[in-house]
This record gives structure tokens, sequence and C-alpha cells, in this order.
């Protein structure tokens, strides 16, 4: 699935069964929410605290709601994923093209 399909199919989704997207300012809380969770699960899976009774290790779960809520988001503010995508993927390889392999903290294992 492309990111224009994905977004065609969100889009489908709210009009069959969200009657309407909510407004730009509540979906960005969404969304806020949304990585909170994702980051509960980071720290319990990657990071030094345990999960609790009765909570999941639902990492991947996690990230489609982080996406759902960026493509809910990216619909109604008109914007197209791709082509922003596409533009942000030229910007980093413009801007960070030789900056993270001449960064001698990435290096592994003492490499040179």
């Amino acid at each position: 699935m492309t990111l224009q399909e994905a977004q065609q199919q969100v889009d489908r989704w709210i009009k069959q069964y969200g009657v309407r997207y909510f407004n730009e300012l509540t979906n960005m809380a969404v969304l806020t929410e949304e990585v909170g969770e994702l980051a509960r699960v980071m720290a319990r899976r990657y990071g030094e605290q345990s999960f609790k009774s009765g909570e999941k290790d639902n990492l991947d779960e996690e990230i489609a709601d982080v996406l759902w809520v960026l493509l809910c988001i990216a619909n109604q503010t008109g914007v197209d994923l791709s082509e922003a995508f596409a533009r942000t993927l030229e910007k980093k390889t413009r801007r960070d093209n030789t900056r993270h392999i001449n960064n001698p903290k990435l290096k592994q294992n003492g490499e040179s």
C-alpha cells in the first residue's frame, strides 16, 4: 500500500464510519496521546521499565495508531504525504549525505 492509498483508505473509512474528521487541534492532541502510548511500550520493551500486569507489548499497534492520526491530519489539511515525504527524503539526503557517515559516535565496535 502506498502513502496515497493509505490516505484514501483512511478518508473512505472516516466518511463511512467516522461521521467526520475531528478538528485539526483535536487530532493534534490525539496524535500526542498516541505518541505517548508508543513511548510507553518502547520504554518497557527497550528501556528499563517493565510491563505492568495487563499491559500489552503491542508496538505494532501503537505505531499504526500514530500513522492513522498522521494520515487523518494530512487529509484534513490537504497534505499529499507521498509528495511531502519525497521532498523530506531529498532534503535529508542533501543536508545529511555525509553528516552521519562522518559521525564518530555512530561507528560500531571501534570501526574507523
